[in-house]
């Protein structure tokens, strides 16, 4: 039987001041779980409806309690956040920069992008959403295991890099007629506003996805979980 305590402080980490403080995030579901315990998370407790090991026995209705999901998936779990790695240069091969990205569901589709293109660090800039939000962590299907996400000061980083900073804008060329490297750092601004103006002189490549529509009214934009994926594609295509 779940106690008090316990239930206060799973439903507590729904706050980043509390997973700060506790040192801890929520995972639900086999596969986010799997994904994590496989990736070398170090679990702090891990509660079932069915047996597993390791695992607190617990009733459908005590998930219900301390799930953050609407259908919650038989299994939810608090891991240790891992230490923070400092905001370094990004190594010689394609990265992702996100400039101020704030919707949960957002950033934890751009994780599983990444990880389905094979980009293993993601940037951040300090008011870019929390990875450890349980929204995005489980919006990452997994994806949050396998691509290493860095807070810091993205005006620095892409002022004392040498690799190819890329971004989307509404002034930018055409992707598909631009010429692509397979090493650089893609930049995705924030949904309302896009790059900042911070960060904007930092691009040194400005690119555009065209908008195709032969309709007179068209979308004003793309979601940027959307662009990210179709920059990412026709990046790894080449």
């Amino acid at each position: 039987m779940l106690s008090k305590n316990q239930i206060k402080l799973i439903r507590s980490l729904e706050l980043k001041k509390n997973r700060k403080r506790e040192n801890l995030f929520v995972a639900e579901g086999p596969k986010v779980v799997g994904d994590l315990l496989k990736a070398g998370f170090l679990p702090y407790s891990i509660f079932s409806t069915k047996p597993h090991d390791n695992a607190q026995l617990i009733t459908d209705d005590e998930l219900r309690r301390i799930s953050f999901l609407q259908h919650p998936q038989e299994v939810l779990a608090l891991f240790e956040i891992s230490p923070t790695s400092p905001l370094q240069l990004p190594p010689s091969s394609l990265s992702l920069a996100l400039d101020g990205i704030q919707d949960p569901g957002n950033l934890g589709t751009i994780i599983r992008i990444a990880d389905w293109f094979g980009i293993s660090t993601i940037f951040c800039s300090q008011d870019t959403a929390d990875c450890y939000n349980p929204k995005v962590v489980q919006a990452t299907m997994g994806s949050i295991a396998h691509v290493n996400i860095v807070y810091g000061d993205l005006v620095k980083l892409l002022s004392e890099t040498t690799l190819p900073v890329y971004g989307t804008l509404l002034d930018g060329e055409n992707i598909y007629q631009q010429e692509l490297t397979k090493e650089g750092i893609i930049v995705m601004g924030n949904e309302g506003n896009g790059i900042s103006q911070e960060v904007r002189p930092l691009i040194t490549h400005r690119l555009l996805i065209p908008n195709f529509s032969t309709q007179g009214e068209t979308a004003e934009s793309l979601n940027v979980a959307i662009a990210t994926a179709i920059t990412c594609s026709e990046f790894r295509r080449r």
